[in-house]
């Protein structure tokens, strides 16, 4: 019973599980407007959608915090095997969508992914600047 209540809360927060992949930037690449567009039929005050749009970040917020509770608590080696699985899911995606493109669009596809792993790089290596000074 335990280790299906285990395997089916997994299977409920595997979205918030890749944000949190190493390699990811937290969904934070468009603040969180990518999901708007699901309210667009219900022509939101300008009002309306900053609100939607903090509860959508509170929400996945919540999340996050909530996955990273419970996936603290698993072995390391359960850790890694799921955070590889999701960078192997996440290459394979980018590799496909690459596919799709012709010679011309795949050149600046590769550039825009070059950009985003410098961004990357830049912020693991601001957090751990930043952790290892709120240590000091």
């Amino acid at each position: 019973m335990r280790k299906t209540l285990i395997a089916a809360l997994f299977a409920a927060t595997l979205p918030a599980l890749a944000l949190a992949a190493p390699g990811h930037d937290g969904g934070k690449h468009d603040g969180g407007r990518h999901h708007m567009h699901a309210f667009k039929g219900l022509d939101l005050t300008r009002e309306q959608r900053r609100e939607m749009h903090e509860l959508m970040s509170q929400q996945m917020k919540s999340r996050h915090e909530i996955t990273q509770r419970y996936l603290e608590k698993l072995p390391e080696a359960q850790r890694k095997a799921m955070q590889d699985e999701l960078v192997a899911s996440r290459e394979a995606n980018r590799k496909a969508m690459r596919d799709l493109l012709k010679p011309e669009q795949q050149k600046a596809f590769d550039e825009m992914q070059k950009k985003m792993e410098e961004r990357r790089a830049e912020r693991a290596e601001f957090l751990k600047w930043k952790a290892e000074k709120d240590k000091a």
